[in-house]
């Protein structure tokens, strides 16, 4: 038997939700071109976030990580070591190093967006919520931002393809407002 409630459930709007991430980011790295320091700051917080990523693998019994066949914290070596320029070797012998990153990128995306799925009172929120959170507030975005911008004048017109189309979306882009100085 269904019931009717004289209230209607409270409006939501974007306005309303604010998503807080209940872990401690190392302090956010403002000088992108001290390499070592953003490789250290994403590995520390893809650890930081291991706890809430399993949390949600074991809630939904699956994952959508792991098409490059790394670990996250491979992952985040491997990604930070486009850092500086030099392009490392495939960790894997039957995949090329650029097929392996492009799958390493949507690895980590998809890593941060379940790990903080999982935190409690983010299950309301919305997708753009989350992409901002990633491309504003992360390590991880900021290490993307810097490959795009490092890989804008690349010899190579795969890497500079890749970069200006595939790995930062056109609303968080070098161009956008909210891409972080590369000073």
């Amino acid at each position: 038997m269904l019931v009717d409630f004289p209230d209607d459930a409270p409006a939501s709007s974007e306005e309303q939700a604010v998503l807080a991430c209940p872990v401690s980011f190392p302090a956010p790295v403002t000088v992108l071109s001290d390499t070592e320091r953003l490789r250290g700051t994403l590995n520390q917080e893809i650890q930081e976030l291991r706890s809430w990523y399993d949390m949600a693998v074991t809630k939904s019994g699956r994952t959508t990580v792991g098409v490059s066949e790394l670990d996250p914290e491979e992952i985040g070596k491997f990604v930070g070591a486009f850092l500086g320029g030099d392009i490392p070797a495939s960790p894997q012998d039957d995949m090329p190093v650029l097929d392996l990153f492009k799958l390493a990128v949507e690895d980590l995306k998809a890593y941060y967006f379940e790990a903080v799925a999982a935190q409690p009172g983010q299950r309301t929120a919305s997708s753009s919520e989350l992409a901002n959170w990633l491309w504003r507030e992360t390590t991880a975005g900021k290490v993307l931002f810097k490959l795009q911008e490092q890989w804008k004048g690349s010899d190579d017109s795969n890497i500079m393809l890749f970069s200006s189309l595939l790995l930062v979306p056109r609303a968080y882009d070098a161009e956008s407002p909210y891409a972080v100085a590369t000073a």
